[in-house]
């Protein structure tokens, strides 16, 4: 056995010098990625030219090569051409597996550009074979790698093809919205085939929606650009869906004429197709290629004559090698027959589960452009309630009125917590929620709470008591926000549901390094208690106890979901132990940098009490907003603070009246009829760059940010705002350039 098995070592080691010793310049890794490289602009070359056998072969030959590399992006690559190859030539069946292998190496590479247009291939396949929502989940995926790379350009024809599915599936105001915007983007890139096959497509929609007149300009404009630009393929269709649209409409002589355009067209495509598909071809090609093979073995034969004695010894042992892999090859066949059978079982389910994680994704970035819009949606008419409804309040209403007022008041308090709410789910959800360290005051900000949840548990019979700890210093450096948000949550929740009864604030140390203390927080209470199976759901969006719950006691079903966001966010951890009838109790534990800095204390201020009445008659504010009854509450507010103002409702006028008036401040609302409150500021910073504009606006700040910054505006308020907020960044920008919190008020 020994003997065997170092005589078998010794053959192989022989073999392997005379391969060595034969080895040429062409081993070098860069000039095989070079040839690889040629020989897929080649088969592109070919494939343009729909010489489709020779693409083939060189795409199979730079498959080799590329194996030989192991360059994954290159074989995933050429996999992806052969697929797309496949499905020119109508080899459906085989594109789908090849486009299939593609995916799977694309995705272990990172490959994303290529990816997303094998994605865009596997759609059109699926199209192919009538498939329309198979084909519309791969262009889904498709469009959303594009946009992750940024790559607007190449998602018009994307989303051409959506459009086309979506007319197959008669879901025409679908295909309609994505037609435009592939319209748009070729526009944009100058992309004149898509443009023009996007043109004809958009008639055959807009003639569905009996919008014919539509139908006709859209359709003219298509052909006439596909003629001007000979793009045969687009005409062929488009030809079609013009007969198709004139003959509906009555328009029988122009049917007939792009009816017998489209089948003089359709014929010369199909004999080049045909033609260089057909079997005299193929055997012209592999004729070819054998006689190019034998010259190659005539080369072959004469370097073999000129040394004879190594390629003998070569011979010699490679037939040793090839007998004892053929046995050892019919003994593993059957094993590998079912390991490739399971690998590409394996291989389907895993694009499948990368299919079904982009989808996921997607969704997720839906729901979150979703919630933005709409929370955007419910704050602009919520300015005009809160704002109505103060001004009511300050206006010496009737006795009986007053509780009214109140109730409104507090409804709209409600909305805007509930919408404040859900943006700051979607916050930490997106992990755009950031740290912000103040010097702060624990025992006073745990009293402030307390305080201020106190008449809430005063209504339902119940008393706090706070417990905090002697060794626990009171200074610390952190997010006291976000340390209040958790304890008005989690106390609210306690007073919430706990009738007559008491509820414990503890805040206990628990161990200290280096100045930084964990302390634990504790909330307990006597109320009603949690069941078990509705503890492990707790901290979950919008989850209650039970329906019957939500209907007596309220509640958005956000508040725990935020606490355990935000406890997160702060490195900390958060537990809750309660039985029903006998209470709860949630624990949090958090770390707190102790510090020795200054707390400086909290002064309101009446910003414009020492301003005379002279000096606001010399201040003019602009007030650019659409909304009539939002127009009326900024305009009362700035008039209480006895300042001046103009209002238009649109950009235009906005820059009109910039160029003809002086202001100190431009309140400026977003989104406006004609141009936009961003693009009337940029158009404004082109000729006044001192000029105060504010952004006056309902629209998410953080997500903004970037982009009112870029258009020129100085500050942000965010609607509905706080009077207080709203007066301190007027004050600064019209009473010199001193900052308000350094003034005396």
């Amino acid at each position: 056995m020994i003997n065997t098995k170092c005589y078998l070592v010794g053959i192989l080691i022989l073999f392997s010098l005379c391969l060595n010793a034969q080895k040429t310049v062409g081993d070098d890794p860069e000039t095989i990625q070079n040839t690889i490289d040629y020989r897929i602009t080649q088969a592109q070359y070919d494939l343009d030219n729909n010489n489709y056998y020779p693409a083939k072969k060189k795409l199979e030959d730079a498959l080799k090569l590329a194996e030989k590399l192991d360059n994954k992006k290159s074989i995933g690559l050429i996999y992806s051409k052969i697929g797309k190859l496949e499905y020119v030539i109508e080899e459906n069946d085989e594109a789908l597996k090849t486009l299939t292998k593609a995916i799977e190496v694309q995705r272990f590479a990172k490959d994303n550009i290529n990816l997303a247009e094998t994605y865009k291939t596997l759609g059109n396949v699926y199209m192919s074979l009538k498939e329309y929502e198979q084909a519309l989940t791969y262009y889904v995926a498709s469009l959303s790698l594009f946009e992750q790379e940024g790559l607007s350009e190449f998602e018009a024809e994307v989303l051409l093809n959506q459009g086309k599915a979506y007319i197959e599936l008669t879901q025409y105001r679908k295909a309609r919205e994505r037609i435009d915007k592939s319209l748009a983007l070729a526009q944009r890139y100058e992309l004149k085939k898509i443009r023009s096959s996007a043109l004809i497509y958009q008639a055959k929609v807009y003639y569905f929606l009996n919008e014919n007149e539509n139908a006709l300009k859209y359709g003219n404009q298509g052909i006439l650009i596909a003629e001007s630009n000979h793009f045969t393929d687009v005409l062929s269709n488009g030809y079609l869906i013009l007969s198709e649209l004139n003959e509906k409409l009555g328009n029988y002589q122009v049917s007939t004429q792009y009816l017998k355009n489209h089948i003089t067209l359709s014929e010369s495509l199909l004999e080049i197709k045909h033609k260089n598909l057909s079997p005299e071809k193929r055997a012209k090609f592999i004729l070819d290629n054998q006689t190019e093979f034998q010259k190659e073995k005539e080369a072959d034969l004469q370097k073999l004559k000129v040394d004879k004695s190594l390629n003998k010894l070569a011979t010699i042992l490679s037939i040793a090698l090839i007998t004892i892999l053929s046995l050892l090859t019919l003994s593993l066949y059957k094993n590998n027959n079912i390991r490739l059978k399971t690998n590409n079982m394996l291989h389907k389910k895993n694009a499948e589960l990368i299919l079904a994680k982009e989808k996921a994704e997607l969704a997720s970035k839906t729901k979150a452009n979703f919630l933005s819009t709409v929370t955007h949606e419910l704050r602009t008419p919520l300015y005009a309630v809160t704002g109505l409804t103060n001004m009511l309040l300050d206006e010496n209403p009737k006795p009986e009125q007053i509780q009214h007022l109140k109730s409104l008041k507090f409804s709209g308090d409600y909305l805007l917590t509930f919408i404040n709410d859900i943006l700051q789910i979607n916050k930490i959800e997106a992990n755009k929620v950031d740290v912000e360290y103040e010097v702060f005051d624990l025992k006073k900000k745990i009293s402030d709470v307390i305080s201020a949840l106190k008449n809430s548990a005063t209504d339902n019979g119940v008393e706090i008591h706070l417990e905090y700890d002697i060794d626990i210093p009171l200074h610390y450096k952190a997010d006291q926000i976000k340390l209040s948000q958790i304890l008005i949550n989690l106390i609210g929740n306690s007073i919430k549901f706990t009738k007559d009864g008491d509820i414990w604030v503890r805040v206990i140390k628990m161990n200290e390094t280096d100045d930084v203390f964990n302390i634990k927080f504790e909330i307990e209470d006597n109320g009603i208690g949690i069941t078990p199976e509705k503890q492990k759901h707790m901290f979950e969006s919008f989850s209650q106890g039970s329906i019957q719950i939500n209907r007596k006691y309220g509640g958005t079903g956000l508040g725990l979901s935020i606490v355990k966001g935000l406890i997160d966010i702060l490195n900390g951890k958060i537990y809750l132990k309660s039985e029903i009838n006998k209470g709860t109790t949630f624990t949090f534990e958090i770390p707190l940098k102790h510090t020795t800095e200054e707390v400086l204390p909290e002064q309101k201020k009446n910003y414009f009490k020492n301003v005379t009445d002279i000096e606001l008659s010399n201040i003019k504010i602009l007030v650019v907003e659409d909304n009539k009854i939002n127009q009326m509450i900024t305009n009362k507010i700035l008039t209480k603070m006895k300042l001046n103002c103009d209002i238009v409702d649109n950009g235009e006028e906005a820059v009109d009246m910039v160029k003809n008036n002086h202001y100190d401040v431009v309140l400026m609302d977003i989104h406006m009829p004609g141009i936009s409150g961003i693009e009337a500021t940029k158009i404004i910073r082109t000729f006044d760059r001192e000029l105060n504009i504010f952004a006056l606006t309902a629209v998410t700040i953080e997500d903004k940010m970037q982009e009112f910054e870029e258009a020129g505006f100085d500050d942000i308020i965010s609607k509905p705002f706080k009077q207080d907020d709203f007066e301190k960044k007027l004050y600064s920008a019209v009473i010199g350039n001193q900052d308000p919190k350094d003034l005396k008020g």
